[in-house]
Parts: structure tokens; sequence; C-alpha cells
């Protein structure tokens, strides 16, 4: 492992350390890379441009095979540093760079999105405005394509500015961990990333923590952008549908929302096979995706708020629409 570290460091919990001069809104920036070296050098100039300057940028190369060790050196901001590791996954190397960090912040950008220069400004602003029960803050995001050009969004979306709870991300994963800044005590408290997750990790974590009673906000600025390409983890529709499965049916298990709770666990997995069926309908699995939004309308057949879930009203028949219009 390559680590060249601004100054010393002291222990904490859990093996985590922290800079013995860091102020308190200071921000450890984490950017995990494996084989992004094409995409890489947008998120780390996306960081440096912060109007936030408090902070330190950890990128952790996970074992890449492609150049991502030239691109990081090309760098030399004293603000940089690069942890390089065994490839391990997104989990372990976003669990790396908690460990590494020395700030009070941590924040996390994967490597193929980038952040508007006003995206720490903002959050931390939030984090000051919001006070010390609030360990998370996160901001909505919009898409570009594999050039870096900006999409439209995909759908309606009913995502406001509000403070997201257990049971909110039980009913969908949002944000994306790309626009998300936490509190990096909250980690010590609720462990790190769980490495056996290929997908929804994120989702999971946000789970724990906002079960275990820290306040999370969800800002509805578009501060983060986030890359649409054929690499993405998301691609793979059957994974997904499992991990996300998964996920909920341990957050059922904890009772991160009480299992008596019997309609809000039927609207969750309600709206779980409604997304599954986007994602292989994405996929081209449209066989797949019409049982699976069948399925999503059998557990809950109406939603009367529907902006509730983040969704525009009758939108599972606005997804049959689609469907049929763009049928292969």
């Amino acid at each position: 492992m390559e680590c060249a570290c601004p100054g010393p460091a002291i222990s904490i919990h859990g093996g985590l350390h922290q800079h013995p001069s860091a102020l308190p809104d200071q921000v450890s920036v984490v950017i995990p890379a494996y084989n992004y070296a094409h995409f890489l050098p947008e998120a780390i100039a996306s960081v440096l441009a912060q109007t936030w300057s408090d902070l330190e940028l950890i990128i952790v190369d996970d074992g890449s095979t492609d150049n991502t060790p030239e691109v990081c050196a090309q760098f030399t901001d004293p603000r940089v540093r690069t942890v390089r590791q065994v490839n391990a996954g997104l989990s372990a190397a976003r669990n790396t760079g908690i460990r590494e960090a020395l700030f009070s912040f941590v924040a996390f950008l994967d490597a193929d999105d980038r952040w508007k220069p006003e995206f720490l400004a903002t959050v931390m602003g939030e984090f000051q405005r919001l006070g010390p029960t609030f360990a998370a803050v996160g901001t909505y995001s919009v898409r570009m394509n594999a050039e870096g050009e900006l999409l439209p969004p995909p759908r309606l979306n009913f995502l406001h500015t509000a403070e997201l709870t257990a049971a909110s991300f039980c009913l969908r994963n949002r944000p994306l961990s790309s626009s998300i800044v936490i509190r990096r005590a909250a980690f010590e408290e609720c462990g790190t990333f769980d490495t056996t997750l290929r997908s929804s990790e994120d989702r999971d974590m946000w789970i724990r923590i906002t079960a275990r009673g820290h306040r999370f906000f969800y800002l509805g600025q578009p501060l983060a952008i986030i890359r649409r390409h054929a690499q993405n983890m998301s691609k793979n529709a059957p994974r997904m549908k499992r991990n996300s499965g998964l996920v909920l049916r341990r957050a059922w298990r904890a009772g991160a929302v009480p299992r008596s709770n019997v309609p809000f666990w039927l609207r969750a997995a309600s709206i779980h096979y409604f997304l599954v069926a986007w994602t292989h309908f994405d996929d081209g699995l449209h066989a797949r995706a019409w049982q699976y939004l069948l399925t999503s309308l059998l557990l809950w057949p109406i939603f009367l708020r529907a902006d509730l879930v983040a969704e525009p009203p009758l939108f599972r028949l606005r997804a049959a629409a689609y469907f049929l219009r763009t049928r292969s």
C-alpha cells in the first residue's frame, strides 16, 4: 500500500485516524478508483475546484490495471494523496478511504462522477445550519453521458428537500453516494460498508446509520453530476435485484421499521419490484420487467400519495405505457 499522508496522524476508535490539528469543518473526500483512468481526471479536478477548500482528497486505487497510478501522479496539489490496494471492490475501497481520512467529515465521489464547484460549500453550510444532531447531508444529482454532456432526467422526480429516515431508505435509495457528506463519527458507531454487497451497499449503510438515530438531511439542489455509461454497476439488473432485496430483508429483520407494520413493508416491497422492473427493462430483459411490474401492483395496488415515494401520480401505469411504446 502506498500512502503519502500530509503530516502525522493519531489513532482513534476502530483503527481510524485523525489529524491532531484537524479543524471541525474540514472534509476528507474519498474517490474509489478501479480502471476508470479515462474519467478520473475530471472527478479529481471537480474536487480541487471546490469553493470550500478545507479538504483533503484520498484516491483509493483499488488494484487498477490501467494507467490510474499515472493519472494520480499528475496531480501535485498537496491536498491529494493516493492509496493503492489489491482489488477488493467498491465497498472495501470506500472503507480504506474512511480509515485513511484525517478529518471529521467524509465525502464520497465515484471516479466517473463530478461535483459542481459549490457542492461542498453548500453541504457544509447545511451542516452548520442544522447542527450536530445531523450526521449526513446529501443533495439531488443530475446525469451526464460518457462524454460528460448533461442528460435530461429519465422520469419525473418528486424528491424534495426534507429529512430522510430509515423508512425513507427502506422505500428507495436516495440520494446517491456521490452526493453525500457524512460525519466520520457515524462510521465509528455503525460500522463501514458491507464488503459482501456488490451493489446497494450504500443503501444498506444509510439504513443502518438512520436506524441508529443519526439524522440525514436531503437537499433538493442539483449539485452532483452522475455519469451514465455502459460500465456502470447498475447495469447488472439481476445483481441489483438480488442485493437490493437482501438489503430490504436485513432491514426488516433488524426492525429498521417495526416488522409489525405490514402495510409499510408491503409498500416497500412494491417499490422494490417497481424499480427492479425498470432496471430489467433498461437491460433489455423485457419479459422479466413486466413480471416485476405486475408483482409491484399486486403487492400494493394504489399509492394515494405517490410523491411520498418520490414518483409522479399513476407511476406504474406510466411505466407500463413506456414499456409498451418502447418494446422491441
